[in-house]
């Protein structure tokens, strides 16, 4: 059960967005831009399918997100590239990688949350990355220079439902795909966002990552599924630097 699902949305220079993704990914563009973003999620009963329903766990977990394409056998392919996946369960941590796809790191989650309004903050146990989100749910989807309504955003997002995940190994990307029977996204007014990765100014220089909105899921039935993983050739390191989030 994702229980919530904030997505953070930012429009990317797409120069500056391809630094960042390994071949054969490049930026999927809407009007010009790049899409990126961070994906802050509650998951509730969380467990294989095999397993009776009273066994799952929940928990809180993050990704930093980046919507790419890449050319598939019957042509262009979406979904998202994940350069960083965190969480507040070490039970996801220890199994993430290895059990299934993505590996995660350790984070520290305060979650302040009403009917209305939402606060989620993060820090990675590594110190890499330092996330603060305040949203407050809203009547109208406006703001946005990629979307021009709530219908476009919630299927540009519905589309990018295949995740590649870095792993320990450069050369090679986890995919897990997520499938929602009901797929429900309501629009949300940001009144704060704090990101050390989209705040910095040597990834992104000035300009160059724009907050442009925000979308909100909750109690929406989801299945994760893994897919074939992808060989990739990482980004030239002069030009793009750390791949993960970092101050």
């Amino acid at each position: 059960m994702v229980e919530r699902r904030l997505l953070v949305n930012y429009r990317v220079d797409p120069e500056i967005a391809a630094r960042l993704l390994p071949m054969p990914l490049r930026p999927q563009q809407v009007g010009g831009w790049a899409v990126a973003g961070i994906c802050l999620i509650r998951l509730g009963r969380v467990r294989p399918t095999w397993l009776p329903d009273g066994l799952g766990m929940r928990s809180e977990n993050a990704a930093h997100r980046i919507a790419v394409e890449w050319d598939g056998p019957r042509g262009p392919e979406t979904g998202v590239y994940i350069p960083r996946r965190d969480s507040g369960s070490m039970v996801t941590v220890l199994v993430g990688g290895r059990l299934f796809p993505g590996v995660h790191h350790r984070a520290s989650f305060d979650v302040r949350e009403t009917a209305e309004d939402l606060h989620v903050a993060f820090d990675g146990r590594d110190g890499l990355v330092s996330v603060s989100v305040h949203v407050r749910t809203a009547e109208l989807f406006q703001g946005s220079e990629l979307f021009t309504d709530l219908g476009e955003a919630s299927e540009f997002f519905r589309h990018g439902s295949t995740g590649f995940s870095a792993t320990h190994d450069e050369g090679r990307l986890d995919g897990l795909k997520i499938g929602a029977d009901s797929w429900r996204v309501r629009p949300v007014d940001v009144h704060a966002v704090r990101s050390s990765y989209f705040d910095n100014r040597d990834r992104f220089p000035h300009g160059s990552a724009k907050l442009d909105c925000a979308l909100l899921m909750r109690e929406v039935p989801a299945t994760w599924t893994p897919v074939q993983s992808m060989r990739v050739t990482t980004p030239d390191r002069r030009h793009a630097g750390n791949t993960e989030p970092s101050e």
